[in-house]
């Protein structure tokens, strides 16, 4: 661990000095887990070596690997899942429905996403906000809205999650959320003032969401893949959005292909 060095950035930190392809100790894989949960995201440098097995290795440092996404015919294992601009190398489109977390359909959505790049464009970002920093800078008439609000999934049947909760680890204010893949909002869900959103107000509150995220730019952090970038994060506490141009044509940007493994939530939301 003497060449475990942490560069701190606006979100997260870059690691260096670790070979993740090669198998680390006990301590090693304790004080990258707490790096996760103190910084939200890792950023190891120069991972090309990582294999799609070793890559569910290191998910599985977190908890049980849960895969509810579409198996594309390139993805090398079950638990992969691969994502492109190219429909024929890996899924397509793949985190361009708007700001979210992993898993918000499942009854406890993902608790960790690790991401393996495996072709780098020459365009193309990742964006993440840390969802904590966004809720505790809300106006009190703001935080005291969102904290009446309750998220129904587009999927049918699909559970209702508090909009604000505690993270079952840091026991910090986050959001449960994807403002592409949300059916509404209730109200007081479970009281006796409990009514559904009209449609004008689901609308409004997904433009408060956006608007808040996108407020304090500078609190933004945007990835340009390099070769071999391995990313942890801690998905609860941060919500991510791909950009536009990471599904430009591979004639204009070159090929885009990137390994995504989730890890199974612990818990469901709860206020």
């Amino acid at each position: 661990m003497s060449k475990y060095k942490l560069n701190p950035l606006n979100i997260g930190a870059e690691v260096f000095g670790l070979d993740l392809s090669k198998q680390v100790s006990t301590e090693t894989k304790e004080i990258i887990k707490k790096d996760v949960s103190q910084h939200r995201i890792l950023v190891f440098r120069n991972q090309q070596n990582i294999s799609p097995e070793r890559h569910v290795e290191i998910g599985q440092w977190f908890g049980e690997i849960e895969s509810t996404f579409y198996n594309h015919p390139k993805s090398p294992l079950r638990d992969i899942f691969r994502v492109s601009n190219d429909r024929t190398e890996g899924c397509t489109n793949v985190g361009r429905t708007g700001w979210h977390i992993d898993g918000s359909f499942q009854r406890a959505p993902f608790s960790h996403s690790l991401y393996h790049i495996i072709s780098v464009p020459q365009d193309g970002t990742t964006s993440f906000a840390p969802l904590t920093d966004i809720i505790e800078t809300l106006s009190p008439e703001r935080r005291d809205l969102w904290e009446r609000l309750w998220m129904v999934s587009e999927h049918q049947s699909g559970p209702v999650h508090p909009l604000i909760y505690r993270h079952p680890e840091t026991n910090k204010p986050v959001l449960c959320f994807h403002l592409g893949m949300t059916e509404g909002f209730i109200m007081d869900y479970g009281t006796e003032k409990e009514r559904e959103c009209s449609t004008i107000e689901n609308m409004e509150i997904l433009q408060q969401i956006k608007e808040e995220i996108l407020r304090k730019p500078e609190r933004i952090y945007h990835h340009q893949y390099k070769d071999g970038d391995f990313i942890i994060s801690d998905n609860l506490a941060v919500g991510h959005e791909a950009s536009p141009e990471t599904q430009l044509p591979v004639s204009q940007i070159g090929l885009r292909v990137m390994h995504r493994v989730t890890v199974a939530g612990k818990t469901s939301p709860k206020k």
